[in-house]
Formats: structure tokens, sequence, C-alpha cells
């Protein structure tokens, strides 16, 4: 079993990929392999906004969040990105701020790195 790390570095509206992205961690799950975390970087920590609002007819970014939260995934977002962007580190829902510096130790541990961007 191999143990994974996932970037991400696209923001909300980028619908495809976060699709692609949950299935691609349900699949490896499936697998019996591991996710050792999913961090947010760049436009991605726009994700962990908790004031955006989006039409009903749009896909609901929060539930796919909740979705990979509730597989056990922890979610990490970049605080330096995060801070550029605006967004308020201490309120990031199911999102764990985390240094570049903590990204790079656990990618060095991990077997695979995969990006979403």
């Amino acid at each position: 079993m191999s143990q994974f790390i996932i970037s991400v570095h696209c923001g909300p509206a980028d619908h495809d990929t976060l699709q692609c992205l949950e299935r691609f961690a349900r699949a490896t799950l499936q697998q019996q392999h591991s996710i050792k975390c999913i961090f947010l970087y760049q436009d991605a920590v726009l994700h962990a906004n908790q004031h955006f609002a989006l039409a009903s007819d749009e896909l609901q970014v929060s539930t796919v969040w909740q979705n990979l939260h509730d597989l056990g995934i922890p979610l990490k977002l970049c605080v330096t990105a995060a801070e550029k962007r605006g967004i308020n580190i201490s309120d990031t829902g199911l999102f764990t701020v985390a240094g570049l510096a903590e990204f790079a130790m656990e990618t060095c541990k991990a077997d695979k790195w995969v990006q979403f961007k």
C-alpha cells in the first residue's frame, strides 16, 4: 500500500478539478492506499472561505470537502497563501492551517505526491 499526499492549486470555480479530486481520493482509499493529507495552495485556499455562497444549481463545493473530511483525510491549507488572499485563518472550517515547511516534511514521508491544478 502506498501513502499519498495531494496538493490542490485551483480555486472553487474549477468544478471539474474538484470532482476529479474527490473521485481520485475515493478510488485511492478503495485500493487500500492512504492519503496523508490534502494541502490547499495558491488559489485553492479560497475553498476555506466561509463567506461565499453558490447558486443551488452549482456544485456545492463545501459538500465535496465535507465528504473528503468524512473519509478521514486531513485537510490543510497554506497559511501564507491564505493570508495573502484575505482568508481569516482563525475561521477555516474543516481545514487546518499549515505552512509550506510542514507540507514539505509530509511530502518527504509520502510515497506519491499528486497535484490537482
